[in-house]
């Protein structure tokens, strides 16, 4: 699971910015060492400064100095799921990491096919469901993910229940055309 990504480097020592992607900045290292996409490096980070909730400011061995650190400039930061806590072992029923929504048949409040989960995006206005293989769509749907627009989420039977109906037309990402011959 990712739990960050390498912003920039601060400084001449090999510090440098991770946006993290936890509910809390200080996640970011809880969990032990941390590795890129393909699991070839490992990365012992130790934060320096919460410079933001969803940013902080880390050192890691293998950063000595600035040109290190911008080396790793765009690196993800993944953690082995085994390693995370249930997120349904708190008080939340409705509790899950956006990772568990990847890869999820979306359907209708009927039950018809409405693609699957692609992606989870928040550009800052809140969460995105990326939907592709649309039915009469080409190119991808995004969704608001809030409880109008996806009123269940059903892990067990590996679907997300999207309404449509319920979503501002204009919210739903107008960049892919319905057809082929739309301008």
């Amino acid at each position: 699971m990712c739990l960050g990504v390498v912003a920039s480097p601060h400084g001449v020592r090999g510090a440098f910015r991770v946006k993290t992607f936890t509910e809390a900045p200080e996640g970011l290292t809880a969990y032990g060492p941390l590795s890129d996409e393909d699991g070839r490096r490992t990365f012992a980070l130790s934060i320096v400064r919460v410079l933001r909730p969803d940013l902080v400011l880390c050192t890691c061995p293998q950063a000595p100095d600035r040109t290190a650190a911008e080396a790793l400039r765009g690196v993800k930061l993944y953690v082995d799921r085994d390693r995370l806590p249930d997120p349904s072992a708190g008080d939340d029923e409705d509790a899950f990491y956006h990772e568990d929504l990847v890869g999820l048949a979306a359907v209708s409040p009927e039950g018809a096919p409405l693609g699957r989960v692609t992606a989870v995006f928040n550009f800052g206005a809140g969460d995105v469901l990326e939907l592709a293989d649309v039915p009469g769509r080409k190119g991808r749907l995004l969704v608001p993910f809030t409880r109008a627009a996806v009123p269940e989420v059903r892990l067990d039977a590996r679907e997300v229940v999207v309404d449509l109906s319920s979503v501002d037309p204009a919210s739903i990402d107008p960049s892919e055309p319905d057809s082929e011959d739309a301008d």
